[in-house]
């Protein structure tokens, strides 16, 4: 399916990703969910991600805390604070070392609260991003503060974008275990 450009494809993308990948959750069986996973020995799996996170909990976990910087990010910025997507110390070529840090910061979260934590940010975030028009969500420097970008591939980068990882990486580790 191709990158949302408008309102409507974001609200669509969003919704019927993450409803897909509950769904998929929920379909898992006791193995899939209770064994960590383990992509070691496949060497076409080299991005970071594919050894941080080590079970359903850390891929929640991380798609709620990217729900969070989205969520705190347009509220802060459009209160009039100025803020980065990213908080510092990071930028765009040192998020991996933040994500780290969101996984070590929930190793003692369980998965049901993990599960009640992204429903809930999700559908923040899907409904603070409903109250943007198309112009504000997909035209260039619409804000001044989403930089050379538009302030909609943040929430698709967000959303449907990291639910698609989300999925994948779950599919992959059953995959694994079949």
């Amino acid at each position: 399916m191709a990158r949302p450009k408008t309102k409507e494809e974001l609200t669509s993308q969003a919704s019927d990703g993450f409803l897909e990948l509950i769904r998929y959750i929920e379909s898992m069986s006791a193995a899939e969910l209770n064994t960590e996973f383990d992509f070691s020995d496949d060497l076409s799996k080299k991005e970071a991600h594919w050894s941080r996170d080590r079970n359903l909990r850390d891929i929640l976990i991380h798609l709620y805390e990217w729900h969070q910087l989205l969520l705190n990010w347009i509220n802060s910025n459009m209160s009039g604070e100025k803020m980065e997507f990213l908080p510092e110390p990071y930028n765009w070529k040192t998020y991996g070392q933040m994500n780290i840090e969101f996984l070590e910061k929930h190793q003692g979260t369980e998965l049901s609260l993990a599960k009640a934590l992204v429903k809930e940010s999700h559908e923040a975030a899907l409904e603070l991003s409903t109250t943007f028009s198309n112009d504000e969500l997909f035209s260039k420097k619409y804000f001044d503060w989403t930089g050379t970008t538009t302030l909609g591939n943040y929430c698709v980068s967000s959303m449907p974008s990291h639910y698609k990882w989300a999925l994948k990486k779950l599919k992959a580790h059953a995959k694994r275990l079949s």
